[in-house]
């Protein structure tokens, strides 16, 4: 697969994690689990987690898996969240 193409699983996730964070300055999904959709890779940069512990970061987007049946299917997440720098 090239590294331009997304899976639907990976599009689906990318846009349930931009209606969740709209101010997020970037956004990058990817499915880590050979193209199934059991487990995704998820780096959001975003100024919501301004102030905010990692673990409650992480929180904000394990939330994700409450947006759609295909994303409750998730067997993990790889999470990588920051801020972005000034």
């Amino acid at each position: 697969r090239s590294f331009t193409a997304q899976t639907e699983g990976e599009a689906r996730v990318a846009r349930v994690l931009r209606e969740k964070f709209p101010r997020a300055s970037a956004i990058r999904v990817v499915d880590i689990s050979g193209g199934c959709g059991a487990m995704y890779e998820i780096h959001v940069e975003s100024e919501e987690f301004r102030e905010k512990r990692t673990v409650q970061q992480h929180q904000m987007v394990n939330q994700v898996r409450g947006g759609g049946e295909e994303i409750k299917s998730m067997h993990g997440l790889r999470i990588f969240t920051s801020t972005p720098k000034a």
